[in-house]
């Protein structure tokens, strides 16, 4: 997700992301649909390549949740 946001535009495909890992490009694929899948990127097909984008309502919902979290570990 990380790698997604910090990238040129907020948005990557895999060619963008695969130098970054010592795994097959059909294995990054499967985690970028998994996240897709789960609600937390968008994407956008061009071409032979899908481009992905994370959702900011998921991004919201996902800082909510670790600061809630956090205050809850912290005892607040």
């Amino acid at each position: 997700m990380s790698m997604v946001l910090s990238h040129e535009g907020g948005e990557a495909c895999v060619c963008d992301l695969l130098p970054a890992f010592d795994l097959s490009q059909p294995t990054i694929s499967h985690h970028l649909k998994v996240l897709h899948d789960a609600g937390l990127l968008d994407r956008d097909k061009r071409g032979t390549w899908v481009y992905y984008q994370a959702k900011p309502e998921a991004m919201a919902a996902v800082m909510t949740l670790f600061a809630t979290t956090a205050l809850t570990a912290s005892g607040r």
